[in-house]
């Protein structure tokens, strides 16, 4: 599998930059200092993800399921992390195809990949971040 700084490059894929970062500021342009002032204009609304509460959630369920049967955050520490969880989301997808739930966990499988995913991107992240 063709990898770039350790991840799996999926064949077709674009790569987009990083949203440049606008200077901070209040949306209805008071000053840092200034009472009821908050410089959240232009930055990421991330109370979107209120949206996939269900979905979060289920990604919680593997990672409970996971923390028991191995060790909290333990997954961090895998070596070649993001391939082998690749690896585990397309695992995952095949077998979603002729069964709903993982025997080993009851979850869905679909559940599974997008834990699996989660762990991809943020492994992808922290190494982009250098942490």
């Amino acid at each position: 599998m063709e990898t770039m700084n350790g991840y799996p490059i999926i064949k077709g894929t674009k790569v987009y930059p990083s949203r440049p970062r606008a200077p901070e500021a209040d949306p209805n342009g008071k000053s840092a200092h200034e009472p009821g002032s908050k410089l959240d204009h232009g930055k990421c609304t991330a109370g979107v993800l209120h949206d996939f509460a269900h979905a979060l959630q289920a990604v919680a369920n593997v990672g409970d399921f996971g923390l028991r049967k191995y060790t909290r955050g333990g997954w961090q520490e895998v070596p070649d992390g993001a391939e082998r969880y690749f690896d585990a989301l397309w695992r995952h997808l095949l077998k979603a195809r002729h069964e709903e739930l993982d025997p080993d966990s009851g979850l869905p499988h679909l559940d599974h990949m997008l834990w699996n995913l989660c762990a991809v991107v943020e492994l992808r992240e922290r190494a982009k971040a250098g942490v």
